[in-house]
């Protein structure tokens, strides 16, 4: 995944900047970069934070971070901010994107005489390939129509020019854009919490498709929002941080509605509910509510280090990073039937050593209650995780164990109501270890986020979606 920021601003904006983008931290760990104009001179640095995290790596570089406009950004693939000089002119660009026919693209470019310069990740560089796109058209506009015609996947992008900021969300809003303003000052974001302590208040969620200019004179509309939506429900479920809001609903809300749902038909006899955490807090809150037990904390999280498991590329440093950073409570747990709360599934690894690890500290029954449904489907649509590869889900090897080693009749196991989703669930209830296992519903979902179905991106659970 990643996340970006700018700010335009009537005054120096490296303070924003700097600050608004570091609120994005909780979306990668890999590549990170800032990209200012100044009297139209441009500055830009880029840095990797795989062993530092954003503020340390960049606070030597704020002195020549010059302008009142600029764009930041952290990345789990490319080094971005891109700076392009075309016939447009010259511009920073920065993406949030998943180009799944990228070797496509890249022969087309190179037939028309472009070339590629950044090859430091040992292949295109595919925010540069998005900009090559864009200066194919006759002006901006044109250029990001040009994206959305032919990138297969999805790109959402802001685009820094000497005076402005032109935001363009992917065709069908599949990751999020909001905008802020404080007086004059604009700035826009991927997640709507980056800006609040810097002053500034929501004034526009950008639309499916749309293309809007932002400057010190206001938001401009170069493109109108498309019809559908198709928004990931997984924003919400995990990867948002918990008071950020898309479409206007609040990321914990809906944790803590999802929790509630499942509390409120739950019939565990159980001491207490407790989070896995940090994502499995608000749904352990809903369900502490919900099923009217209990809520304590029997797995605490050592926050001043260690990162989100999900964002390591090696398999290793991942199951690392997931035995550390989470502590059992022995007073806590010793005795006790505990209900966990978490938000997912992927491969059932972590899951597994965590529970060893609650029952070896004095529980005496595990109950595990997930948030979603069973990942079926790996992602096609976002760079959320390199590894949530439709071969490494849990699910995958499930079925393909219980289908004498065939991969078939996925609409049964994504069925609730069918027995062979009751199977599915009880090998992996087996495989982790916990006395009992439950998942929330695809309708469970879309009641707690409050949108329409057709209006979110639920593929991951059962393989609906439209577009590219």
């Amino acid at each position: 995944m990643s996340g970006f920021f700018g700010v335009v601003s009537e005054r120096p904006c490296i303070s924003d900047l700097f600050y608004g983008t570091d609120y994005h931290s909780h979306l990668g760990t890999k590549r990170a970069g800032m990209a200012t104009f100044d009297n139209g001179q441009a500055h830009q640095n880029i840095h990797n934070i795989e062993n530092s995290h954003f503020r340390p790596k960049f606070t030597k570089d704020l002195p020549e971070m010059k302008g009142n406009v600029g764009i930041g950004i952290i990345s789990d693939t490319e080094a971005q901010p891109v700076m392009v000089n075309s016939h447009l002119g010259r511009f920073a660009i920065a993406t949030v994107s998943k180009i799944n026919n990228i070797a496509e693209l890249e022969k087309d470019c190179l037939e028309k005489h472009q070339q590629f310069t950044d090859l430091s990740i040992g292949r295109t560089n595919p925010t540069e390939l998005v900009a090559l796109l864009i200066s194919q058209g006759k002006d901006f506009v044109e250029g990001i129509e040009n994206v959305y015609n032919n990138v297969k996947g999805s790109c959402s992008m802001l685009i820094l020019t000497p005076d402005a900021i032109i935001a363009a969300r992917d065709r069908y809003g599949r990751t999020p854009i909001v905008i802020g303003k404080r007086g004059n000052d604009y700035a826009v974001a991927s997640e709507s919490h980056s800006y609040v302590n810097l002053g500034y208040e929501t004034c526009q969620y950008v639309g499916p498709g749309e293309i809007v200019r932002v400057s010190t004179k206001g938001i401009e509309t170069l493109r109108p929002a498309n019809d559908k939506l198709q928004i990931c429900s997984f924003l919400w479920i995990y990867y948002g941080y918990p008071c950020t809001e898309y479409e206007g609903i609040n990321a914990e809300e809906v944790r803590y509605r999802l929790g509630q749902i499942m509390g409120e038909r739950d019939d565990i006899d159980a001491d207490f509910v407790s989070p896995i955490p940090d994502s499995g807090i608000g749904m352990a809150l809903g369900y502490s509510n919900g099923r009217r037990i209990p809520y304590k904390r029997g797995l605490l999280k050592y926050t001043p280090t260690w990162s989100r498991s999900f964002m390591p590329v090696n398999q290793e440093d991942r199951f690392l990073v997931a035995r550390m950073k989470l502590i059992p409570s022995r007073k806590v747990l010793e005795g006790k039937n505990v209900v966990f709360c978490d938000d997912s599934i992927v491969r059932g690894t972590q899951l597994r050593d965590n529970v060893k690890m609650l029952y070896d500290y004095g529980a005496k029954s595990v109950h595990v209650r997930i948030s979603c449904p069973p990942l079926v489907h790996g992602c096609t649509f976002l760079n959320f995780s390199e590894s949530k590869t439709d071969r490494e889900l849990i699910t995958r090897r499930v079925i393909e164990e219980l289908e004498n080693g065939q991969i078939r009749n996925l609409e049964a196991y994504r069925d609730a109501s069918t027995p062979q989703y009751a199977r599915m669930v009880e090998v992996i209830r087996q495989h982790v270890g916990v006395d009992t296992l439950k998942f929330n519903t695809v309708e469970d979902v879309c009641t707690a986020i409050g949108l329409p179905k057709e209006q979110i991106c639920t593929h991951c659970f059962d393989g609906s979606s439209y577009g590219d």
